[in-house]
């Protein structure tokens, strides 16, 4: 697994209160940072007398300091992320909007606000006048704010609404997205947790640990958020990563004193039992949903425009082919793609159709590919019902998850590299990120895309996908058959190899 260096290590603050029993506060924030390859930094708000039984007292440091630490480091340490955790001084708490203010726009750090308003074992740090400061004045320059739901409920200022309405009171304030912690739900077998922004709205349900050494999760959650945001994925995916981290934290925990013990960190999460299910509102629609098993490995995989691709190709003897046709009218692609399934079945070729489900269906294609946004508008219980196999592309953790849930024959997990076939709404993903994918589907077979080529085709290999799909390694080339016929030896002699 790819280790980042120290001069690669992303720099994120937690600026919080010190815990001297060591398993929330700033201490649980760096924690987390190092164990997810960030290098922290703390700006100390307050020292608290504290262990696992009880916060005995406290003391925020002077105003002058808590400034001199924030200019410090910016000077010299600016970080990509912020995480604000217990701030228990409304003037320290007027000083940090007043910071933020000056600094956030000019530097492009994220912001994200774990509203400890309480301590776990009931000692109470709020105070009228903060309230006011965390509502009017906190709250439009947070990027992502982490709220249980009393504090939801305090911080809405609407105690008998539910916590839809209060979240949104939250957002019309100004924060760009909510996550609201269910821990204190009623529901003792699991817990929901609900991600909304203005562009987003899901759930995150995951099995109930009912464990007594849970001291922290708070702000091993928002540090941990904070920590994969950091490596540039999407504060979505950042959420959904860090609440695998927590649930395996969680499993881990350990006893330190004679009250809640302290969670066990770990490095990133990569085993599926720790991810929560992703709860989206239309995926009721699919609960029963069983899709064909893809009938062999997917190994050498291309991706072709045209039936007259496939007529050259077909001669080399081609496993799998996926027919992608973005261009003619709606008669010539259907043409195009009745002749191509007849002539899959002339060569045991097994012929995947992007896009074009219900062609896929009335020819009787092997299997059909989906796009995101294919993936909105199909009939997955018609394809299902039709026995044929579906692919489905992925570009984040939030997109893989739902896949996931579907249960399709295979996932395609890209792109991995840039690539110039097509315009691409995200990032490269990389090695690293294909290699944390790969780990999460190890019971659906994954299918790398994008930018592959000779020379980089065994390290994406090596991250343990079951098979690559090319598009310009083949079209692009001057000799598109022998650059087909290389690729299909190199794949099939690497899988030999590593049986």
């Amino acid at each position: 697994m790819h280790k980042p260096t120290a001069a690669t290590k992303p720099i994120v603050w937690t600026i919080a209160s010190s815990d001297s029993g060591g398993g929330a506060g700033i201490q649980a924030d760096l924690h987390t940072f190092a164990a997810l390859e960030c290098h922290g930094c703390s700006v100390i708000a307050a020292v608290t007398a504290q262990n696992s039984t009880e916060v005995v007292g406290y003391e925020p440091v002077s105003t002058t300091l808590f400034i001199t630490q924030l200019n410090c480091l910016l000077q010299d340490m600016p970080p990509k992320v912020i995480k604000i955790g217990l701030i228990p001084d409304a003037e320290l708490l007027a000083q940090l909007v007043n910071w933020l203010l000056q600094h956030k726009a000019d530097h492009q750090f994220m912001v994200i606000a774990d509203p400890v308003l309480s301590s776990s074992s009931g000692y109470n740090f709020i105070s009228q006048s903060m309230l006011s400061i965390w509502r009017q004045q906190l709250l439009p320059l947070l990027d992502l704010i982490t709220p249980n739901l009393p504090e939801l409920a305090l911080l809405s200022d609407l105690a008998l609404a539910d916590s839809n309405e209060q979240a949104d009171q939250l957002l019309h304030w100004g924060v760009k997205a909510v996550l609201v912690k269910g821990g204190h739900g009623a529901d003792t077998d699991m817990v929901t947790d609900h991600y909304c922004s203005t562009a987003q709205h899901f759930g995150l349900q995951q099995p109930r640990l009912n464990t007594l050494h849970n001291h922290g999760t708070g702000c091993v959650l928002s540090s941990a958020i904070a920590a994969v945001h950091a490596y540039g994925y999407e504060l979505a995916d950042s959420v959904i990563v860090a609440r695998a981290y927590l649930q395996q934290a969680l499993k881990h925990s350990y006893a330190t004193g004679k009250g809640a013990g302290c969670l066990q960190h770990h490095s990133w999460p990569t085993k599926r039992c720790y991810f929560p299910q992703l709860i989206l509102p239309q995926d009721t629609l699919y609960k029963t949903l069983s899709f064909t098993s893809i009938s062999a490995p997917v190994g050498f995989y291309p991706v072709i425009d045209s039936l007259q691709w496939l007529k050259r190709l077909l001669p080399l003897e081609p496993d799998v082919i996926q027919l992608r046709i973005k261009q003619g009218s709606p008669d010539e692609i259907e043409r195009q793609i009745a002749e191509a399934v007849l002539l899959s079945r002339d060569y045991k070729l097994r012929l995947f159709i992007n896009d074009h489900w219900q062609l896929a269906i009335k020819y009787g294609a092997y299997g059909v590919h989906l796009g995101q946004e294919d993936l909105a508008q199909a009939d997955l219980n018609a394809i299902a019902a039709a026995g044929l196999c579906i692919g489905i592309s992925t570009h984040s953790y939030t997109e893989l998850l739902r896949a996931h849930q579907l249960r399709p024959s295979y996932i395609a997990l890209g792109h991995i590299f840039a690539t110039q076939t097509k315009q691409m709404p995200s990032q490269p993903q990389g090695l690293t990120r294909l290699k944390y994918y790969a780990a999460f589907c190890d019971d659906i077979p994954t299918v790398a895309i994008g930018g592959i080529n000779p020379q980089r085709l065994d390290a994406v290999l090596q991250c343990g996908v079951a098979g690559v799909a090319v598009v310009s390694a083949i079209t692009a080339q001057t000799e598109p058959e022998q650059a087909f016929l290389r690729l299909k030896h190199q794949v099939e002699q690497y899988y030999a190899h590593h049986a």
